[in-house]
């Protein structure tokens, strides 16, 4: 073989490569620590005991330990997506509903997310990328569901990338 073999690069998914219907799983998983936990909450200004303060929330029922904020969970959720669906290829987030956090998350749970891709189309109004449809569902170690989101995405054609 002359010269160097073929080169691949670590990005997401064109528009054209998202399947309908498909599952996608992101691995590996984020193990949340204290830090984690306490660095998010105090950077978004979030002052909840249930997150920062051991002593109020481990009396508290019903689950007597601190909570992982929510807010962490999702961003965790979203960002184990990206190697795999995203990274380099989205143009923007264009919305999240339907979130849900049916479980609590702890220090020390690990976190796993899949996306199932609901629906993609071309966009109307702007030539050469599509808005693709995502339903996030993040487990902890026990496969417990502990948040779901659906969002959705504007990502870039790959034709409109090879002729751009």
């Amino acid at each position: 073989m002359d010269g160097p073999g073929r080169i691949i690069e670590q990005r997401g998914l064109w528009f054209e490569e998202f399947e309908v219907g498909a599952t996608y799983r992101h691995r590996p998983g984020r193990t949340v620590t204290e830090a984690d936990n306490v660095l998010f909450t105090t950077l978004t200004m979030n002052t909840q005991p249930l997150h920062l303060d051991a002593a109020i929330s481990d009396a508290l029922p019903p689950f007597h330990a601190r909570l992982v904020n929510s807010m962490f969970t999702l961003s965790t959720l979203v960002g184990l997506s990206v190697a795999q669906l995203t990274q380099g290829t989205l143009v923007a987030n264009l919305g999240f509903s339907a979130i849900a956090f049916p479980a609590p998350v702890f220090i020390g749970d690990t976190l796993y997310a899949e996306t199932l891709v609901t629906d993609k189309r071309p966009s109307r109004s702007r030539p050469g990328e599509g808005i693709v449809s995502l339903e996030h569902t993040a487990r902890n170690e026990s496969g417990t569901v502990v948040a779901t989101a659906a969002r959705q995405t504007l990502v870039r054609l790959q034709l409109a990338e090879q002729h751009g």
